[in-house]
């Protein structure tokens, strides 16, 4: 094996990288580089021979003769014999209503073609989504006609049917009746449904004995307690981004996992948005264990292990109360002061007072922390301090109390009621429903979603548990992990087949109605329960949930009211209201600390705790790597960015931190069948089709490990086996699993992809932990990454431009070289362009409000009708994406500056792709689109190998399965399905432009600005897509085209593209910081 040479850090400080190979400047991603496509790209995967190929076609070439000569059979089109008034034939409806994530509402408008739903948008009306959109909501039109899901009833796992399991609901109920509901439990995930509450209450008031439980794996535990600590009760922290000019973020991904992602992008963008003549914008402090979509927005990144944040707010809320007269709440200030003090107070025990000189200098920097701390002094009433869920109460208690010092409650920071029906602590909740089964209590449990043997705690065995007892139902869209474990297994219908309602994190009700009639007869919670009531004639979930509001009496005339809330998908005027509070004294807050270690610990905290319940911080030196005598020397090449510590793998073992966290993709695992999801590259390291161990490169250092190298991962006793992936910007110590792979029982979709991590995550450990060992096995697990694929070139061809708002307010054109415009000798192609009479198509991409998100990718797909294409064809540079997500680096590996950017086709006036097509079958229409003509394209490719953007896809296999049933109705009848053979790629969504252009024809008009709007323009979230007409002047989209940062990609090779960007703007602390810090001991 060839030495692996040292990681180099050498490079120039300002240089954009987009891997690891590329950082290192390796002979072999030189070579993957320079390749227009990898080798064996135009292969058969299954080493085919020759012989056997021809002997395959010419048997493939004599049946396709006969089947020429077979008669079709005879199809009739059968016309509505009584058309319904509202429905005109290729005329799309839309209707609002609500799609749920973790219990609570987001608002959607959902297109339908001739009964069929075929796109979700977010409802801009709602206060939830503003008319964003997130990739859960776009793919799960997929999940509705998913053929995988569950469509029969099952007793015992044989089919059974809706009238055997009333009958058998009615013999359980007359026991129950009996002992009141003494053996009768039910489990539910998060529930905010008002209407649902009032059954759940309904059916324990009749029987008193039984219990309700609540479990959902992603849920706020660690919030509730944190604001239980500050203010003695539940309440929920609703913040104003649009008023923040300083926001620091403790391990939040508030712009992705926040139950008002939607929302919370569009105000944070909103105030990083540079206009005309506008000065100012917000500054972003990220603290946090791996990479996430917040982190990449951040001007200060601060890469620290999870469990030592909570020193690290320490740290900040003894600089904000020691900080005198600059605090702006008095109060708080002094509270502050004393609960950080290294001295004693009268009011504080001094086992319960917080030691902040044990963990100085350890958590963060201190002119990293004086900085921090001056710029929300400065910021006092206009700042935020917001702490993740994955971070103990604590936390959330000390953000509280930072929020309120700084005068921040009542401004930016404002208290509500928990939206939540009831607000208990999850896990604590499943704990005691598995004691009371074990102890022989439970006779009943009626399981309404989730799949809790999947996603609960290893440690509880709730597949064993349950296995227990008599009588289990559940209500499930899949014949999942816990529908196997069950009595009953019930289908449940889709969202878009369902009426029910929900409460938006900010207390809104959103109504849920159906597009569709449930496709397998699935039943909702609330037939179910509805069924238990044991009134005849059994309800529809309709006119249950109309029933209920009817008795709110929330309007004078119900119909009206009732039809205005359909139609605007929520009813307005139900939120919840802001709150006068105050934290807590100091004695009692940190008395609860003191005495409810237990407690903070079962909400999700790192064990280790320190007396005051928080989680004490360990030397970096107490991580060890020794040799491994079983591993298999020189089986996996080193990479040349790892420095070999031997020619074997070392096990790594000491206080290596483990973080669970979310997908980004399948969140929790609901979406693992989901092939527009699965096939989604991951934010940041572009990963698909599995999950990883991501470590940072000191640990794979330490290790000798590369990507795709897999380890047994060892944690509280219990071991799971995947992958490592190298993560640019992973704290130093620290290792992080997404949740959500390894499924056991799940649709063809999602078997066999990635590995369980929920097998190691235990309920005292439920989001980080210490004393992981990690043990290589010699083998590997090749890892999929579109991170490279589709290279445009090196940085120095300035691809990326960015700038700080210092820079801009300097020279307002700085982005401007003066390569933009070659001289006249230096090109062929005309100077003088084409002059557009009509319409003239463009875009703009501003890449300082662009977060990464992925919505854009997955509405083109739901758009256009794009295939996934699986793991093995992705492997070969494959995937049919029209836009891609690419994800640029700068600075140092260890914790480097994230910019992401959104490569759609570029529509070039001067497009390479139309000079070298054979047959003309991409050209330029008379708006200056650059088309595909499919049914002319021949598949030579020689348009993808002259496009220097690398947008086009080519269709090397039959990926659409455009036979099977389920998917027809799915397909967007407005876009062509295409067949093997035939390239494709962007067209601006000319479909939606034809729809707007016959509308305004026969309104004799031309088409408004913003009436066209593209599906990724229309999806994201900030807003950072902007489509329309560039011979309108006062076109959003022509005025941003004049903005001193627009620029074009490539602008030097003349292909004039109609797609531009703004470039990116960040607005770093003027004292001097460098963006991005990696912690150190001292």
């Amino acid at each position: 094996m060839k030495p692996a040479q040292p990681f180099q850090e050498s490079h120039r400080s300002d240089r954009y990288w987009r891997s690891l190979g590329e950082l290192a400047d390796s002979k072999e991603f030189r070579l993957m580089r320079d390749r227009e496509f990898p080798p064996g790209a135009s292969e058969w995967w299954d080493g085919l021979s020759r012989r056997n190929f021809l002997r395959m076609s010419g048997a493939v070439a004599a049946l396709s003769g006969l089947n020429a000569c077979t008669k079709q059979p005879t199809r009739e089109i059968v016309p509505y014999v009584k058309q319904p008034e509202e429905l005109v034939l290729g005329e799309p409806l839309f209707y609002a209503t609500s799609m749920l994530l973790g219990g609570f509402a987001t608002g959607v408008i959902v297109k339908s073609r001739e009964g069929h739903p075929v796109k979700v948008e977010g409802n801009p009306e709602h206060p939830a989504s503003l008319g964003g959109s997130s990739v859960w909501m776009q793919a799960s039109i997929l999940d509705l006609y998913d053929p995988d899901r569950s469509q029969t009833v099952t007793h015992d796992g044989e089919i059974s049917t809706w009238a055997s399991f009333l009958t058998d609901l009615n013999d359980l109920l007359k026991e129950q009746m009996s002992y009141k509901g003494a053996g009768l439990r039910f489990l539910t995930e998060t529930v905010t449904s008002p209407t649902l509450t009032a059954q759940l209450n309904n059916l324990l008031k009749r029987f008193p004995s039984a219990k309700w439980h609540q479990f959902e794996p992603v849920n706020r535990d660690n919030a509730h307690e944190g604001a239980r600590l500050a203010f003695g009760e539940v309440l929920e922290p609703r913040y104003d981004f649009a008023k923040a000019a300083v926001v620091v973020s403790l391990e939040s991904d508030f712009l992705h996992e926040h139950p008002e992602r939607l929302r919370l992008a569009r105000e944070f963008t909103d105030g990083r948005r540079i206009a005309a003549g506008k000065k100012e914008m917000n500054r972003l402090y990220v603290v946090e264990s791996t990479p996430t979509i917040t982190g990449t927005m951040a001007e200060h990144r601060l890469a620290v292990e999870s469990g030592r944040i909570a020193a690290l707010a320490r740290e900040l809320a003894q600089e904000v109360g020691a900080s005198g007269s600059h605090a702006n709440d008095g109060g708080a200030r002094t509270f502050l002061s004393a609960a950080t003090s290294e001295g004693t107070h009268d009011n504080i025990k001094a086992e319960d007072r917080l030691d902040v000189a044990a963990d100085r200098n350890v958590c963060a920097p201190a002119p990293w922390l004086a900085a921090l701390v001056r710029d929300l002094q400065e910021h006092q009433g206009a700042s935020i301090v917001i702490a993740g869920e994955s971070q103990p109460p604590i936390v959330h208690a000390l953000a509280h109390l930072l929020n309120q010092a700084l005068g921040n409650v009542g401004k930016t920071v404002h208290y509500i009621e928990s939206a939540e029906a009831h607000s208990l602590n999850h896990f604590q909740s499943l704990g005691e429903l598995v004691q009371d089964i074990s102890a022989g209590q439970v006779d009943t449990l009626i399981i309404l979603g989730g799949n809790p043997v999947y996603t609960a705690p290893a440690d509880l065995g709730f597949d064993q548990v349950l296995s227990k007892i008599r009588r289990s139902i559940h209500l499930g869209l899949e014949q999942d992990e816990t529908a196997a474990v069950c009595t009953w297994h019930i289908p449940q219908a889709h969202y878009l087949e369902t009426w029910g309602d929900a409460r938006s994190f900010d207390g809104t009700v959103s109504l849920i109605q159906p597009l569709i009639a449930p496709l397998y007869e699935g039943k909702t919670a609330h037939e179910l329960l509805g069924a238990m009531t044991q009134q005849q004639p059994i309800r529809t979930d309709y006119e249950i949930v109309r029933e209920f509001w009817r008795s709110q009496k929330l309007w004078k005339e119900f119909e009206h009211g009732w039809r205005k809330a359909l139609h605007d998908g929520f009813i307005q005027g139900t939120a919840r209201l802001p709150k006068q509070v105050r934290c807590r004294s100091a004695e009692i807050l940190f008395g609860a600390v003191g005495d409810g270690v237990s407690r903070l610990s079962q909400a999700g905290s790192s064990p280790g705790q320190s007396k005051d319940g928080t989680p004490h911080v360990v030397p970096y030196n107490e991580v060890i790597a020794e040799p491994v005598t079983n591993s298999v020397p020189g089986e996996n090449q080193v990479p040349p960015f790892i420095s070999p510590v031997s020619n074997r793998f070392k096990r790594l073992r000491g206080d290596i931190e483990i973080t669970f966290r979310p997908d980004p993709n399948l969140w929790d695992g609901r979406f693992a069948n989901n092939g527009w999801l699965q096939e989604c590259p991951k934010p940041i390291n572009k990963l698909t089709w599995d999950n990883a161990i991501l470590i940072s490169t000191a640990l794979a250092q330490m290790g000798g490990l590369a990507s795709g190298d897999v380890v047994e991962l060892s944690f509280k006793g219990r071991t799971v086996s995947g992958p490592v992936c190298i993560m640019p910007g992973q704290a130093r110590d620290s290792i992080t699993v997404h949740l959500g792979y390894g499924r056991s029982r799940v649709g063809r979709v999602g078997a066999s992809v990635g590995f369980n991590a929920y097998k190691v995550r235990c309920s005292d450990a439920c989001w980080s932990g210490h004393g992981v060992t990690i043990t290589p096995n010699g083998t590997h697990h090749p890892l999929v990454s579109t991170q490279n694929h589709h290279n445009v070139g090196e940085a120095d061809r300035q691809i990326l431009r960015s700038g700080s708002l210092q820079d801009y307010l300097a020279k307002t054109d700085f982005v401007k070289p003066s390569l933009e415009s070659p001289a006249e000798g230096e090109t062929l192609y005309n100077p003088d362009e084409y002059k557009y009479e009509g319409y003239k198509w463009g875009m703009s991409i501003d890449l300082t409000t662009c977060i990464g998100c992925n919505a854009c990718l997955v509405a083109c797909e739901t758009e256009n009708n794009i295939p996934f294409v699986g793991k093995d064809q992705v492997a070969r540079h494959r995937e049919m994406h029209w836009l891609r997500m690419d994800t640029y680096f700068k600075g140092p590996a260890d914790n480097p500056e994230f910019t992401n950017m959104p490569v759609p086709c570029m529509h070039c006036e001067h497009a390479p792709c139309e000079l070298v097509c054979p047959v003309g079958a991409t050209v330029h229409d008379h708006e200056g689109l650059n088309l595909q003509v499919y049914n002319r394209c021949i598949g030579t490719r020689f348009c993808s190998n002259n496009c220097p953007y690398k947008v086009r896809r080519f269709n090397f296999l039959r990926y659409t399965d455009y036979e099977l049933p389920n998917y027809k109705p799915m397909y967007n009848p407005e876009v062509t399905v295409r067949w093997r053979g035939v390239m494709e790629k962007c067209n601006y969504c000319v479909q939606r432009i034809s729809a707007a252009r016959i509308t305004a024809e026969k309104e004799n008009r031309r088409i408004r600005d913003g009436e066209v709007l593209t599906a990724c323009q229309q999806a994201c979230p900030t807003q950072a897509i902007v489509f329309g007409d560039l011979n309108n002047r006062e076109s959003k989209v022509a005025k941003l085209k004049a903005h001193p940062l627009d620029y074009s990609m490539l602008g030097q090779l003349n292909t004039r593209p109609r797609t531009t960007y703004l470039a990116k703007l960040t607005n770093p602390n003027s004292e001097g910081l460098t963006p991005p810090q990696q912690t150190h001991a001292s």
